[in-house]
C-alpha cells in the first residue's frame, strides 16, 4: 500500500482508469477489501478507482460512497524499508490496524490492481471488526519481489528507523566541522549529537511509523546551538557546585556513548533477548553500560578526576569541551568481550512476564526536605539539582527519563527538587511513556543499577503495572491487612539506636498529600500514552489510553532486592485488581476509610508483627494472581513463582523477629 506523502504521490503520475459506471448492478461479485496504507484516504481512493468510502453509514447511501469500518488484520505488520511505500509483511506477535471496504465492485478493484503494481499479492484474509469476523481481500507484501528489492533485511522494522538516524549522522557531518576527516572532528560531532539528544529522540519517536522526514523539517530540528554554561561563569553562587555538576555530567555522557556503542554495534542480538517494541527499546543496552561503569568504578573515578583537572571551569572551556573528553573515554574503554558477557549474564536470568511494568526513582542528599521551602544552600552538592538544567543533564539523561521534579506538576528549569529517573519516558511530565520490561529480574536490576550509578543518597521508589482492559472500571480497594503487608515489602523498615521499629515512609509522613484534601500516595491509576503530539496515531492512542496502576509507598535503598516486591505486586494486581489508595475524596466518604488511616498512622510508629493467617492469605493472593498470569495459567516457571513466595514469606517472618527482638525482655 502506499504511503499519503507528497513524494509517494508524485513519484509517478495517476494511472489513467475506465471510469466505472456507477450502477450497482452493472459489477458482479464485490468484494471486501482491506486498505492499510494511503489508500485508507477516501480522497486517494477515489482519485485511483472512481469511488470513496465513509466510516459513517448514513454518508455511505450515495452509489459512488461505500461502507466502510475499522478492523485487525492479525499476524502481519507494517514496514516502510524505503521510506516512501507501506509493505504488510507475515508477523505472528503483530496486528495491523485499517480499514475494511464493503462490497468494492469488481471495475474498481481491476484499477486498484494496477495502481498496487507488481510488489504486491492480492490474497484473500480474514480481518477483525466490531462485528466479528470478515472476509476481505488484501494487497500483501510479495515476499520473493520484496527479497529481491531491498535484500534480507526488508523484513526488519527497523529499517525506517534506522535510514533516519543514518540521515542525522549525515547532518552533523555536513554541519560540524565538514569535510574533516580527523579522529577529533569525529569526537565533536558525536558530542554534539550528544548535546541535541531529546531533538533526535523526538525525531524518530514522532516520525516513526509516519511519513518520511523532508530534509528542511530535519535541519530545521537539528540546526540549532548546542547547550552551553557560559552563563552561569557571572553567579557567584552557582560557583561551589561547578565540579559535581561537570563530574555527574561527564560520568553521564560516557554512559550515552557507551550505551550507543552496544546499541549500535548488537542492536539485533539485543533485539531477540527483548523482541516486543511495545517496550522501551533500550532498555538492555542501558543496563549492561550501567552494569559496565558500576563494575569499573575505580577507572571511572580516574576519568573523571582527569577530565577536571586538565579542564578547569571558565571560559576557555564549555559543555561541548565535556562531553567530547567523556566521548573519547567511552571510545577507549569500550570492549566488546565485556558486553558479549554480560549478554550472556542477562540471557541467562531472564525471567519475562506478560505485564509491562515501568519504575520511576527519586534520589536526593536532602531526603524528603527536597521539596520544601527554604533547602537552598542545605545541599552542598548538587543544591538541591537548581542547575540541572544548565549543565544540559536533562539533555544528556533522556535515555534514563531524567528530570528535577518539585512535586508541582509543573516542569520549570530551575527549581530544586528530586533528581527522578524513568527509563521509558519520553516527556518530563511522564504521560507519554513506553513500559520498561515486562521482567521483573531486569526491572530490579535497572532499579539497583540506576541506583548506584548516581552520586546522590536514594530517596523512594514508584513501581508501575498496566492494566488489562478486562480490569479497567472494576478495581476494589486493598484489606488494610495487606497494605501492612506491602509497607513490611519495601515501605522502609528501620530502626532507632534503641531498637524501636517503625516504618519512616509513613512516620515521616513522605506519602501524606493535603493539596487536594489529606490523602495517602500508596497507589494511584492513570493514563498513559507512548506517542508524541502530532503523530498520525493520537486519535486511536486517546480513545483508547493504556492505564497503569502505580505503587508509591517504597522506599528506595541501595542494594536491596527488589525481585520479590515487584512479584508480590504483580501477583496482587492480578488477584485483587486493587484500585487508589487513599485519595482525599474516599477519606472524605468513608468512615470506615478514615479509621484504616488512623489504624496505618498508629501502626507505622508502633508496628505489630504480621499474624500467620494474614501472611497466609496474603501469599495465596500473590499465587492466585500469579498462576493466572497467562490467561488463567502461569506464564512464570513454576519454580520462580516458588522462589518468590519463599522471599516474601522469609522478608515478612524477618520483620517479625525483628519486632519480637525490640520488645523488652
Amino acid at each position: 500500500m502506499r504511503t499519503s506523502t507528497e513524494s509517494s504521490i508524485d513519484e509517478r503520475p495517476a494511472r489513467p482508469y475506465n471510469k466505472p459506471v456507477m450502477n450497482e448492478t452493472t459489477d458482479e461479485n464485490p468484494v471486501n477489501l482491506f486498505v492499510y496504507g494511503s489508500l485508507r484516504e477516501p480522497s486517494i481512493f477515489e482519485s485511483v478507482c472512481g469511488y470513496s468510502f465513509s466510516l459513517k453509514p448514513s454518508e455511505s447511501r450515495r452509489p459512488t460512497v461505500l461502507n466502510a469500518e475499522l478492523a485487525m488484520l492479525p499476524h502481519y505488520r507494517r514496514v516502510s524499508p524505503d521510506n516512501v511505500y507501506f509493505y504488510a509483511i507475515q508477523d505472528t506477535t503483530s496486528k495491523l490496524q485499517g480499514f475494511v471496504i464493503h462490497d468494492v465492485p469488481s471495475s474498481a478493484m481491476a484499477v486498484i490492481d494496477q495502481y498496487e503494481g507488481k510488489f504486491y499479492d492480492r490474497e484473500t484474509v480474514r480481518v477483525h471488526t466490531a462485528d466479528g469476523t470478515v472476509e476481505a481481500q488484501a494487497y500483501l507484501a510479495s515476499t520473493t519481489s520484496m527479497r529481491k528489492r531491498f535484500g534480507d533485511r526488508f523484513h526488519v522494522n527497523l529499517i525506517h528507523e534506522l535510514w533516519l538516524r543514518k540521515r542525522i549522522e549525515n547532518f552533523f557531518q555536513s554541519h560540524t566541522r565538514p569535510g574533516e576527516h580527523s579522529m577529533d572532528a569525529d569526537i565533536e560531532r558525536r558530542a554534539r549529537r550528544e548535546l541535541l539528544g531529546t531533538t533526535e529522540r523526538d525525531l524518530v519517536v514522532s516520525h516513526l511509523r509516519q511519513d518520511a522526514v523532508s530534509d528542511f523539517f530535519l535541519e530545521h530540528e537539528l540546526d540549532r546551538p548546542c547547550p552551553s554554561m557560559q552563563h552561569l561563569m557571572g553567579q557567584p553562587e552557582a560557583q561551589p557546585y561547578f565540579e559535581n555538576y561537570l563530574a555527574l555530567l561527564i560520568k553521564v555522557a560516557v554512559l550515552n556513548h557507551l550505551e550507543w556503542m552496544i546499541y549500535d554495534r548488537f542492536r539485533f542480538e539485543l533485539d531477540r533477548l527483548c523482541p516486543s517494541k511495545r517496550y522501551y527499546t533500550r532498555i538492555l543496552s542501558l543496563l549492561i553500560s550501567l552494569r559496565t561503569i558500576n563494575s569499573n568504578q575505580p577507572a571511572i573515578d580516574l576519568i573523571l578526576r582527569r577530565g577536571l583537572e586538565t579542564m578547569l571551569p571558565g571560559p576557555s572551556f564549555d559543555l561541548i569541551d565535556y562531553v567530547k573528553y567523556a566521548v573519547a573515554a567511552a571510545e577507549n574503554t569500550f570492549d566488546p568481550r565485556v558486553v558479549l558477557e554480560e549478554m550472556n549474564t542477562i540471557r541467562n536470568n531472564l525471567q519475562p512476564g506478560l505485564i509491562p511494568m515501568g519504575a520511576e526513582m527519586e534520589l536526593s542528599n536532602l531526603g524528603f526536605r527536597a521539596i520544601h521551602k527554604n533547602i537552598a544552600n542545605q545541599d552542598s552538592a548538587f543544591d538541591g539539582f537548581r542547575y540541572f538544567s544548565d549543565f544540559a543533564l536533562d539533555v544528556l539523561g533522556w535515555k534514563l527519563g531524567s528530570y528535577v521534579d518539585d512535586h508541582s506538576g509543573q516542569a520549570n528549569r530551575s527549581n530544586r527538587g528530586f533528581l527522578e529517573l524513568a527509563p521509558g519516558r519520553l516527556n518530563a511530565l511522564g504521560e507519554i511513556s513506553k513500559p520498561a520490561t515486562a521482567d521483573p529480574w531486569v526491572l530490579n536490576r535497572l532499579i539497583c543499577e540506576i541506583t548506584d550509578f548516581f552520586p546522590v543518597n536514594p530517596h523512594s521508589l514508584h513501581l508501575s503495572f498496566q492494566l488489562r482492559r478486562t480490569q479497567i472500571g472494576k478495581q476494589t480497594m486493598l484489606p488494610l491487612s495487606f497494605v501492612k503487608c506491602l509497607f513490611v515489602l519495601g515501605g522502609g523498615i528501620q530502626s532507632t539506636d534503641s531498637g524501636q521499629v517503625w516504618v519512616s515512609r509513613l512516620e515521616n509522613e513522605e506519602i501524606e498529600r493535603d493539596e487536594y484534601g489529606e490523602e495517602l500516595m500508596v497507589a494511584r491509576t492513570s493514563k498513559r500514552r507512548w506517542h508524541l503530539p502530532g503523530d498520525v496515531q493520537d486519535a486511536r492512542t486517546l480513545k483508547n489510553p493504556l492505564y497503569i496502576h502505580q505503587y508509591k509507598f517504597m522506599r528506595l535503598e541501595q542494594r536491596a532486592n527488589y525481585e520479590p516486591l515487584i512479584m508480590a505486586l504483580k501477583g496482587i494486581q492480578l488477584a485483587l485488581n486493587p484500585g487508589d489508595y487513599l485519595t482525599a475524596a474516599q477519606l472524605a466518604s468513608s468512615r470506615q476509610l478514615r479509621s484504616e488511616y488512623e489504624e496505618l498512622k498508629a501502626w507505622a510508629v508502633g508496628p505489630t508483627p504480621i499474624s500467620h493467617a494474614v501472611k497466609a492469605r496474603f501469599l495465596d493472593a500473590i499465587y492466585d494472581g500469579l498462576m493466572r498470569e497467562a490467561h488463567n495459567k502461569p506464564y512464570h516457571k513454576p519454580h520462580y513463582i516458588d522462589w518468590a513466595l519463599g522471599a516474601i514469606d522469609l522478608q515478612i517472618r524477618l520483620f517479625n523477629k525483628k519486632i519480637e527482638d525490640a520488645q523488652p525482655k
